[in-house]
């Protein structure tokens, strides 16, 4: 099994990669053409997706349907951080700087800021 974050990272570099290619021709090259009310939008109705899966899932669907509808989101995920010049290896290093940190504690620190 291969290191998630490379493949994150190697996903990535295709996003990056799609910037300023053809709309015609690359789906990510038009979600960066329309700019972030497009990816946004995906972005939203993917999360929704995750909830909706999760929700069956909870009442006997496809465990599976989760995993499929977290990839579309975390991808167009990877689409938003690439617009903003941001990578995976940003958020990465962001979870890490977390890591250790009770979720209560964490929280009420991002508040006081």
């Amino acid at each position: 099994m291969t290191d998630s974050s490379d493949v994150l990272a190697r996903l990535a570099q295709v996003v990056e990669s799609r910037k300023g290619a053809d709309p015609e021709t690359s789906y990510v090259a038009r979600l960066l053409a329309k700019g972030p009310d497009a990816f946004l939008k995906k972005v939203g109705e993917e999360a929704a997706e995750v909830v909706m899966a999760a929700k069956d899932a909870e009442h006997g669907g496809p465990r599976e349907k989760i995993v499929a509808e977290m990839a579309d989101l975390w991808f167009h995920g990877l689409v938003a951080l690439a617009y903003f010049g941001l990578t995976p290896a940003d958020v990465l290093a962001e979870l890490e700087r977390r890591e250790g940190l009770g979720g209560l504690a964490e929280k009420a620190a991002r508040q006081d800021h």
